[in-house]
């Protein structure tokens, strides 16, 4: 039997609830519908999906702290579509941090989020062929730094562990699985998020300013992360593989 994605819609807003969960119905989508966190687990608790749109304003458990959940426990690899009444680059960043794949601003089109399901459910089963993110479970060195790619911790020359964010994290990786290979936004967000740039998007140069703190990396000359004026940044480095970390 061919297999139908099953989407969870988390929303307080029951009007929101029934017209996306009846929208995605009519284009061949299985979906359950709830209102709240508590719903929400005890649902995962018996049946898996294939992904989860989120509402953030919701009572009790905002949609933040459930996905920070969610990527903490047995569903972390279920894809996270975050809905926002904010449109405020920080909250939406603070949303990719904590583990989502992509977010929509409300109000939204039912189409605009159907596109965004299927986009994020495409790039999180198949990323392009000449940019596939490499196995986990190794060390990476660059520079200063390595990357230990199964505890998911960047190491200084010393030892000393710096954390750094879900989406952090997801962006440092593509960097160490193309080192010195010009990669433009929206390649940088298919691989990061899952999904394509807006026009006026600046999530990914945010998250690479985050980034070069991170790494020590002085923005106006940065030795690690270059910006190529018209085309999107390169890890200017070369990279190590150590082997797996002991």
């Amino acid at each position: 039997m061919e297999h139908v994605d099953h989407i969870l819609i988390v929303d307080d807003d029951r009007e929101i609830r029934e017209l996306v969960g009846n929208y995605l119905k009519k284009n061949g989508l299985r979906t359950t519908v709830v209102a709240d966190g508590r719903a929400m687990r005890a649902f995962l608790e018996t049946t898996p999906v294939d992904l989860i749109v989120l509402d953030i304003m919701m009572p009790g458990d905002d949609g933040l702290v459930l996905c920070r959940e969610l990527r903490a426990g047995k569903h972390k690899a279920t894809p996270v579509l975050m809905l926002t009444a904010r449109n405020d680059e920080t909250d939406r960043i603070v949303g990719l941090e904590m583990g989502a794949d992509d977010y929509l601003v409300k109000p939204f089109a039912a189409r605009e989020l159907l596109a965004r399901i299927n986009a994020v459910l495409r790039r999180t089963r198949m990323l392009p062929p000449n940019l596939v993110i490499s196995e986990s479970g190794r060390l990476l060195a660059f520079g200063r730094w390595r990357l230990d790619t199964s505890a998911r911790h960047l190491l200084d020359e010393d030892g000393t562990m710096v954390a750094l964010s879900g989406a952090e994290y997801r962006l440092l990786r593509v960097f160490l699985d193309h080192p010195q290979r010009v990669l433009n936004r929206d390649q940088l967000l298919n691989l990061t998020q899952g999904r394509d740039a807006d026009l006026f998007d600046r999530s990914i140069d945010l998250l690479v300013s985050r980034l070069r703190q991170r790494l020590l990396d002085d923005a106006r000359e940065p030795a690690y992360i270059k910006t190529v004026r018209s085309e999107g940044y390169v890890f200017s480095l070369p990279v190590e593989v150590l082997g797996a970390p002991s």
